[in-house]
């Protein structure tokens, strides 16, 4: 393999720069973005509902002119290049961007309907990549440097009942190490956050289901499925508040760490994981040949990492 590249921290110091966080107007989002705000970043934020955004305006210090909040549906296209545009004309040259906002759709692969995918499909994945797309070139052209982070989650780590959520997840993991391997040494970072379960009305996504994508008897009940709802511990209660997991993302974002984690209960299933996959490798040893392809193609973003987390 290549010699690693020195390790980048372009968002070290975020004091000044622009941050750009889409789901912004409640639960993990208003906290990444009241945190990149206590920092000293100039914020915008997106939402879909204005009486979220007027609640979480209203938790920023009273005129405060380094926070705007932008309407965007991030599966829109157009609408997030619209959105890319307000905000440099507002704050100038983005920096950081946090996508964020995501459905917590409550259905199994097995019982979903094409609408179900759908929808999934085009705000945790499709909605991702617009932002990548569209802030991206921004951010290489004006060479001041940058950092994207991507709420994955820790069902973006390990399988579970909902598996149209998890789908989703796990392909914005994917997404954001290949976009790691892509940006080395370029001055931007990319970190992929984790997290497990942190208070937010997650599981509330439906109020913001198009009308096209609902399903055949209108719109499903809130709350979490069956045997999560049925669970006796009251989940939220034991949840992360998200100011805390904002912080622990914010500090991600100044390491630039390839992962972000804040929930050590799931390091044990992860591992387990990750043996059951090294168990399930033949045992012959590849030729020469093989191996040598395999060094060629292969990114040794996971060993760096492990180095660098390590020391």
């Amino acid at each position: 393999m290549n010699a690693p590249l020195t390790h980048q921290t372009p968002l070290a110091d975020v004091r000044g720069k622009v941050a750009f966080v889409t789901g912004g107007s409640s639960g993990i989002g208003l906290g990444l973005a009241r945190v990149f705000s206590e920092a000293g970043m100039k914020v915008a934020f997106t939402y879909m509902r204005a009486e979220h955004r007027d609640k979480a305006l209203a938790l920023f210090p009273a005129g405060n002119p380094g926070v705007h909040a932008i309407h965007l549906d991030t599966a829109d296209r157009d609408g997030m290049v619209r959105a890319a545009d307000e905000v440099q004309e507002v704050f100038g040259n983005v920096h950081l961007l946090a996508n964020n906002a995501g459905v917590g759709i409550t259905k199994q692969i097995s019982n979903a309907t094409w609408q179900d995918w759908d929808w999934a499909m085009n705000v945790n994945v499709d909605g991702v990549f617009n932002g990548v797309k569209v802030f991206l070139p921004r951010m290489l052209a004006h060479g001041e440097g940058g950092h994207i982070v991507t709420t994955s989650s820790s069902g973006g780590l390990l399988a579970g009942m909902l598996g149209v959520y998890v789908t989703t997840k796990f392909a914005v993991l994917g997404m954001m190490e290949a976009l790691r391997v892509e940006l080395a040494g370029r001055n931007i970072g990319v970190s992929a956050f984790c997290p497990g379960l942190v208070r937010t009305d997650i599981f509330n996504s439906e109020r913001n289901r198009p009308s096209e994508l609902m399903n055949a008897g209108g719109p499903e009940r809130a709350g979490p499925p069956p045997g999560v709802s049925d669970s006796p511990v009251d989940l939220m209660a034991v949840a992360l508040d998200p100011l805390d997991v904002g912080r622990a993302v914010l500090e991600g974002i100044r390491q630039n760490d390839l992962y972000i984690l804040t929930h050590e209960e799931f390091s044990g299933p992860v591992r387990d994981r990750c043996e059951a996959m090294l168990a399930s490798f033949p045992c012959e040893r590849a030729s020469q040949m093989r191996l040598d392809t395999m060094a060629t193609y292969v990114p040794d973003i996971y060993a760096a990492e492990a180095a660098r987390k390590r020391r």
